[in-house]
């Protein structure tokens, strides 16, 4: 699983009760033909990455077919995970 792009969207928290800060992003992936994860149309990765002073982590996320935005019922691999989270920590701090 390769990242190919993203796009990315901070969250705002108008009533202050959510500590950190939050931030939207949509994943576009490539994923080997042989992979169960696979589509003809391509897949996609819609996560919430949290910025916190204890800590960076995904709160969601969920794999979708993209084109039909229909939800795939996969999870990641804890070294997915990892590369997920860094590239999101990565590129939530170009955001802002």
């Amino acid at each position: 699983m390769n990242i190919t792009g993203y796009e990315v969207e901070k969250l705002e928290d108008p009533f202050g009760l959510l500590s950190g800060e939050r931030y939207e992003f949509f994943l576009e992936l490539e994923v080997d033909e042989d992979d169960e994860l696979y589509s003809e149309k391509g897949v996609g990765l819609k996560c919430i990455y949290v910025h916190e002073e204890n800590g960076d982590k995904l709160t969601s996320y969920h794999f979708f077919e993209r084109g039909t935005d229909q939800v795939l019922d996969f999870e990641l691999e804890e070294d997915e995970e990892e590369l997920v989270l860094s590239y999101c920590k990565l590129h939530a701090s170009e955001n802002e």
